[in-house]
């Protein structure tokens, strides 16, 4: 299948990040502490997930197999956490667009050192010239969407 094709499905799933953020943003308001929202986000999926697995018949899992594998796959349960913890914090005080830009920058950071060094499982691809410069307008990205406060906080000072 040409990759294209998946770029489409790629950017409906992102478009959904920043409405996800917003809606546990207001969960934890309403329940009173972040780590509630995560808790509440994180069951509210699980809830989801089981009834599709059920109708899709997806075999029991092996947990041997799991046992055996790498300890850090487990790394990504903790991830989901952080992620959803973080962004019920920081998206209201960012914005949803500031914060979805940096989001973006610290996975494309992430990204290119798991690419560089192979890791978790990922093919080594080498982080090219074109690659740094790609990350380096994502960056330039952020400091244009954050003009208005870095001048507005510089000229106070």
């Amino acid at each position: 299948m040409n990759q294209l094709y998946l770029l489409i499905p790629a950017i409906i799933t992102g478009a959904a990040v920043p409405f996800q953020a917003g809606a546990n943003a207001a969960l934890g308001r309403s329940l009173g502490h972040p780590l509630w929202a995560t808790a509440v986000s994180l069951l509210v999926s699980l809830i989801c997930i089981i009834p599709i697995m059920l109708a899709a018949r997806i075999d029991t899992p092996l947990l041997t197999a799991a046992a055996q594998a790498p300890r850090w796959i487990w790394v990504g349960g903790l991830v989901g956490a952080l992620y959803v913890t973080g962004a019920l914090i920081i998206a209201p005080m960012l914005g949803a667009a500031n914060f979805i830009v940096a989001i973006i920058l610290g996975q494309l950071l992430a990204s290119a050192a798991l690419d560089q060094w192979g890791l978790m499982g990922f093919p080594k691809q080498t982080v090219t010239l074109t690659r740094v410069i790609g990350l380096s307008i994502v960056f330039v990205g952020i400091l244009v969407m954050q003009w208005q406060t870095i001048i507005g906080s510089s000229s106070r000072g």
